[in-house]
């Protein structure tokens, strides 16, 4: 699989990467770990080089499980995780203190199985903690050689400019795709002018530009997107439209709605690595094959064209949670 580079400091990642989350966490019950470990390992044989986990997934039962999963070929990958949250745990509030970051990377290098973490990403801004104190301690861990890379997830370019000028950020983990397109207006610029890589988590929607959801598709109680109100019956019926699109120009590239969807966003920069989740097999192919799907200058233009007449319906978080991004 073709390679990207995220940052300035030579951090090199497959194209397209596995968000692990949904294998223990968010969408609804865990999979068995012997399908997941197998899931794991069957996309490094399919060219993925870069795997996205974090403390926040199970409190470590993510980090466990791929640990488990890449422990024959640890040392030809590279491993994502993040910190920031008070033990370990979203629902309980923000905490990047540095003794807390410090306990947290302890406790990654031993889930995860390993004496280094690649990149290490701090999951939301923590207000409460001035961001020269984050980036800070970051760079003793760097120094200590516990860590390779950092990066921010979700932040706003303030935040973003305050951490890069302490130790330089390797990348920016947020939502992106054609469901929500939001970065490009601030964000993609800021990350471009200095040089960081941007790895865009949902970048299928949480699952709504692969045509497998409409309004009548019921999700599991314990799946989040069931408080997500860009999910809710009506918004879902109402955002179809975007869906007919993409599945337009998949029918005309022989391909599938998600690949448009990872295609597209692959053609944006040649610095951008999505990381597309799944629990499924098939869909992992289908991901992957992604890479192969040529988008010219002409597809792209069609698209932007056709989606200035497609308003999104609904917010991406519910308001509590909308208060954490962008900071």
């Amino acid at each position: 699989m073709e390679k990207r580079i995220l940052g300035k400091n030579g951090l090199e990642v497959s194209a397209l990467g596995l968000g692990c989350m949904g294998l223990t966490f968010g969408y609804g019950p865990a999979t068995n770990e012997k399908e997941a470990v197998e899931l794991i390992r069957k996309a490094y044989d399919l060219g993925v080089t870069f795997f996205d986990t974090a403390e926040a997934y199970s409190q470590g039962g993510n980090e466990t499980l791929l640990g488990k999963a890449v422990a024959p070929f640890r040392d030809k990958i590279v491993i994502a995780t993040k910190f920031g949250f008070t033990g370990g745990d979203a629902t309980k509030g923000l905490d990047s203190r540095p003794e807390r970051i410090r306990q947290v990377a302890e406790n990654s290098l031993r889930y995860l199985n390993t004496d280094y973490i690649d990149l290490f990403y701090q999951h939301r801004v923590d207000p409460d903690v001035p961001m020269e104190d984050v980036a800070g301690t970051i760079q003793e861990l760097i120094k200590e050689g516990k860590i390779r890379h950092w990066g921010l997830s979700e932040a706003g370019i303030e935040s973003i400019r305050k951490a890069h000028a302490v130790q330089p950020v390797a990348a920016l983990q947020s939502e992106y795709s054609l469901f929500y397109r939001e970065p490009e207006k601030e964000v993609i610029p800021l990350l471009e002018e200095l040089g960081i890589g941007f790895v865009p988590f949902s970048p299928l929607g949480k699952g709504f530009l692969t045509g497998a959801i409409n309004e009548t598709t019921q999700f599991d109680k314990g799946d989040f997107r069931n408080i997500v109100p860009r999910f809710s019956e009506e918004n879902r019926k109402a955002n179809q439209a975007l869906v007919d699109l993409v599945r337009s120009i998949a029918t005309e590239k022989n391909a599938t709605p998600a690949q448009i969807a990872l295609a597209w966003l692959l053609a944006q920069k040649p610095w951008i690595a999505p990381i597309p989740g799944t629990t499924k097999l098939h869909r992992l192919q289908e991901n992957v094959a992604a890479v192969n799907v040529q988008l010219t200058t002409e597809d792209l233009q069609k698209v932007e064209s056709a989606l200035k007449d497609i308003e999104i319906v609904g917010a991406r978080y519910p308001q509590h949670l909308q208060a954490r991004v962008g900071k």
